[in-house]
């Protein structure tokens, strides 16, 4: 159980930090306190588990279209979302989310890798290794 645990709050505490550090870069992304940091970070963890996929599923073929360039725009519609239902947490308009996701997404493969240490078990595999070429 604890093996499971841990992992799980290691991502959450680098999504809030991603949201607070967020918060400082971009004037129209905001909190009203602590709880709502730690909240909006809990849900967005959830919304990317949950409504992102079925997001990217549904629009497939715009994706494949842009060439995965839609795949952004999905992560500021869930961040959106998460700012829609959080109470505390203010969100300017599409523009700030839009840039604002990509930051967090940059910054949290950054930490991932740090604080995560890029083990196996939180590293996607994108091709075979050379096992698999043979």
């Amino acid at each position: 159980m604890l093996a499971n645990l841990t992992p799980f709050l290691l991502h959450w505490a680098i999504t809030a930090f991603g949201l607070w550090v967020a918060s400082h870069v971009f004037k129209g992304l905001r909190f009203d306190g602590g709880s709502a940091l730690v909240v909006a970070a809990l849900l967005l963890g959830l919304a990317n588990a949950v409504v992102r996929p079925l997001l990217v599923l549904l629009t497939l073929p715009l994706t494949l279209l842009t060439f995965g360039l839609f795949l952004l725009v999905i992560n500021a519609l869930v961040l959106m979302l998460v700012a829609k239902l959080v109470r505390g947490f203010h969100l300017d308009g599409f523009w700030t989310a839009f840039w604002a996701s990509i930051f967090m997404a940059l910054l949290s493969l950054v930490l991932g890798t740090f604080v995560l240490g890029g083990t196996p078990e939180f590293t996607i595999r994108t091709s075979p290794g050379p096992e698999g070429w043979i």
